[in-house]
């Protein structure tokens, strides 16, 4: 059975940091790579950073720059750091296998 659990959301001033951790359990996140998303109430799920499986990574626009994308295969586990944070970034941040498993999401809320 796949699970990935996410973790290290909250709340953060702008200009603030956070990291965002999601551990896998079932699946080898170095073989099959993995995404995270991120979703606002009422509007549709967007995809944010992908680290393949050769360790390649890949950012949207909005948070290139700012954003890193890593794993420790060792812990099987995905990193997403984050900085520099605007409150448009706040949304639910999920973790996806990139086959067909997601995290339950972790909340991010960047507001004064």
């Amino acid at each position: 059975q796949v699970q990935l659990v996410e973790s290290g959301g909250g709340l953060v001033q702008p200009g603030g940091s956070l990291r965002l951790s999601c551990a896998a359990s079932g699946t080898i996140l170095s073989s099959s790579g993995m995404t995270w998303y991120r979703q606002v109430p009422g509007k549709q799920r967007e995809l944010v950073a992908i680290i393949t499986s050769g360790g390649r990574s890949i950012y949207a626009d909005s948070v290139k720059g700012r954003f890193a994308i890593s794993r420790d295969n060792a812990k099987n586990t995905a990193y997403l750091q984050m900085d520099s944070l605007k409150p448009e970034d706040t949304a639910v941040y999920y973790c996806y296998d990139n086959r067909g498993h997601w995290g339950q999401g972790t909340q991010v809320t960047v507001s004064s």
